[in-house]
């Protein structure tokens, strides 16, 4: 019975060091499944095969989210020609991101995460006057699914130009 209480109670020492373990270069990214700015169903996993863009971004229609979304929108078909999907997550509703679509004719899915679990997930959460919103952070990913690049400091202005150029050069490798 020692025994048995005793790797119980080590590998609940252990459970902490799994749940809260931030995402890191070389890990496999984390799936999930949101709703999507037209109300379907999107998993994270349904773009193996395929680069993907996961950015984060704290709001539907303020100027640096709508910026960084219109700089991604603009390289649409550059992104197509690198086989890579951009992929939107923050904590507004899917009816938000499809208004905020509309509006500024973004054609690229915009995912709503307002639990904010999925920002959690990624190490992605900040807070702004007591409320919790998506940090704006961008995790590029492999087609295999493995994170290749992390852009913790994202300047909405040149990130795509700056997301574009790494893609370049590791779909090279």
């Amino acid at each position: 019975m020692n025994l048995r209480k005793a790797l119980l109670v080590g590998a609940l020492a252990l459970l902490p060091l799994v749940v809260f373990a931030k995402v890191e270069v070389g890990q496999a990214a984390p799936d999930f499944t949101l709703t999507s700015q037209d109300g379907n169903q999107v998993s994270l996993s349904q773009f193996k095969g395929h680069w993907v863009v996961l950015y984060f971004y704290p709001k539907d229609f303020t100027s640096g989210c709508t910026m960084e979304a219109h700089k991604f929108q603009d390289d649409q078909d550059k992104y197509k020609a690198l086989d890579a999907a951009i992929v939107g997550v923050s904590v507004d509703t899917a009816d938000s991101h499809k208004q905020f679509c509309t509006k500024e004719g973004l054609t690229f899915k915009l995912l709503a995460d307002p639990s904010g679990k999925v920002p959690e997930t990624y190490d992605s959460v900040m807070d702004y006057q007591g409320s919790k919103y998506a940090a704006r952070h961008t995790f590029l990913i492999d087609p295999s699914g493995k994170i290749v690049k992390t852009y913790m400091k994202v300047d909405p202005k040149v990130h795509s130009d700056e997301v574009l150029a790494d893609l370049k050069t590791l779909e090279k490798k």
